[in-house]
C-alpha cells in the first residue's frame, strides 16, 4: 500500500510540476448542463488522431454539439488532450455496460447528445454511477496518455519516492502520470457545476453537489486502486537492480470497484444550507469514495420513451440464476419465454502438416429464455 494513495493535498501540489501557475485558469474548463461527459460531442474526440492538428481540430471543437463556450476555448487550445477525453469518455460508457449488463437497467445508450438519455435528469443512483465511470475514464486516460508522451504539457510521474520502498530499489521508470490526470479531469468536469448560479438549498445546488461528489469518487477510484509496480534488470535474471513506478490499474478493476460503490450508495439531502446531508439519520456518513443520489430509481421493469428506458421485455435471462441476472428478477415477475436454437460450429480441429486444418461439424441444441 503506498501512503499517498488517499492524500489529496499531496497530489495538487504535486501537479503544478506540469502546469505553469499562469495557465492553470485555462484547464478548468466548462461543463454541459447535464454533465460533462454525457453528451455525444465529447465521442466524437476519440476521431481526431487523423485529423490535422491546426486546423482540421480547431474547426472541429465548433462544431461539435453540446459543448459550452468554455470547452470550444479549452478544446481549441490543449487539442491533443481531447482524443484521450473522448477515449476515456467511451470507455466508462463500455465499462457500465459491462457491469449492468444483467441488471434491469443495463446502461442504455440512447444515441442523442446526452448519451443516456432522459434518465441522467434524475438524481438516482444509476446517475451517480455513469458520473463517476466516466469521469474517472478521462482520468485514467489522460494520465497514461501522459506517460506515453502524447500530451505536450505532461509526462512521466513524478510522485514523491513511497516511505516503504526498499532503499536498494530504484525510483523512477516512466509511470503513469496520476497526478496530472486527476487535476485536468477535476477542472474539465466539475468547473460547470462551480460556476451556474443556483439559489441555495434548492434541488439545482442539490444536484450540482451531488455531481461533484461523484465526479470526484470516480477520479478518487483511480488513485485508491492504483500500485507501485516494479520490475527486475540484470544478467541471466540476476535481479540486480530493481526499478519501481506507480502504475494505473486495469479499468475493470476500478469498474468493479465502482459498482461495489453503487450497490452501496447513499441517498442524501440538500439542506437549507446548501449541503448534502444524510436522507436517513440513521446511516453512516458517505466519504469522499463513496457514491450519493438524491431520488429514487424509476422503475426499469416496463419500457418509458419519456425516461428513455428500454425495459426488459426480450431481455436474455438466466433461468437457473437466483440472481439479478435471473428470470425471476429481470423478468419483474412477468415470466419468461424459452426458445430453442440449433447451433452448428467447427469441432476437433485437426492440424496436418503442411499446411491445413481439418474440422468437423458440430450440431448441439440450446435453449435460450428471454423476457415476456
Amino acid at each position: 500500500m503506498v501512503h499517498w494513495r488517499n492524500n489529496l493535498q499531496y497530489i495538487l501540489s504535486k501537479y503544478f510540476i506540469y502546469v505553469n501557475r499562469n495557465d492553470v485558469s485555462l484547464i478548468m474548463l466548462r461543463m454541459s448542463p447535464k454533465s460533462l461527459l454525457c453528451n455525444m460531442g465529447l465521442l466524437e474526440f476519440e476521431k481526431w488522431s487523423n485529423q490535422d492538428l491546426f486546423s482540421g481540430r480547431s474547426r472541429m471543437c465548433s462544431k461539435l454539439h453540446g459543448l459550452t463556450p468554455g470547452q470550444r476555448r479549452v478544446c481549441r487550445r490543449y487539442q491533443d488532450h481531447m482524443p484521450a477525453v473522448g477515449a476515456g469518455a467511451k470507455q466508462g460508457i463500455t465499462e457500465c455496460q459491462y457491469q449492468f449488463r444483467s441488471r434491469r437497467w443495463n446502461c442504455t445508450v440512447t444515441g442523442d447528445e446526452t448519451v443516456f438519455g432522459p434518465l441522467t435528469l434524475i438524481a438516482s443512483r444509476e446517475t451517480a454511477f455513469t458520473n463517476a465511470i466516466t469521469s474517472a475514464g478521462v482520468s485514467l486516460a489522460i494520465s497514461r496518455a501522459c506517460r506515453d508522451g502524447r500530451l505536450a504539457s505532461c509526462g512521466c510521474s513524478r510522485a514523491a519516492r513511497p516511505k516503504n520502498l526498499h532503499d536498494d530499489w530504484v525510483w523512477g521508470g516512466c509511470g503513469d502520470n496520476l497526478q496530472y490526470g486527476y487535476k485536468f479531469t477535476e477542472g474539465f468536469v466539475d468547473i460547470r457545476e462551480r460556476e451556474r448560479k443556483v439559489k441555495r438549498g434548492s434541488r439545482e445546488q442539490g444536484r450540482q453537489l451531488m455531481n461533484r461528489h461523484n465526479n470526484e469518487a470516480g477520479r478518487r477510484a483511480v488513485i485508491k486502486k492504483s500500485r507501485v509496480t516494479c520490475k527486475c534488470h540484470g544478467v541471466s535474471g540476476s535481479c540486480s537492480l530493481i526499478t519501481c513506478w506507480q502504475q494505473l490499474p486495469s479499468f475493470r478493476e476500478i469498474g468493479d470497484y465502482l459498482r461495489d460503490k453503487y450497490e452501496g450508495a447513499t441517498e442524501v439531502k440538500v439542506s437549507r444550507r446548501g449541503k448534502l446531508r444524510l436522507g436517513n439519520p440513521r446511516y453512516s456518513l458517505p466519504t469522499a469514495n463513496d457514491l450519493v443520489y438524491l431520488e429514487d430509481s424509476p422503475n426499469y421493469c416496463i419500457k418509458n420513451e419519456t425516461l428513455g428506458s428500454p425495459g426488459t421485455a426480450g431481455r436474455a435471462c438466466n433461468r437457473t440464476s437466483a440472481g439479478m441476472d435471473g428470470c425471476a428478477l429481470l423478468c419483474c415477475g412477468r415470466g419468461y419465454n424459452t426458445k430453442k436454437i440449433v447451433i452448428r460450429e467447427r469441432c476437433e480441429c485437426k492440424f496436418h502438416w503442411c499446411c491445413r486444418v481439418d474440422c468437423n461439424t458440430c450440431v448441439r441444441t440450446v435453449e435460450l429464455y428471454t423476457c415476456k
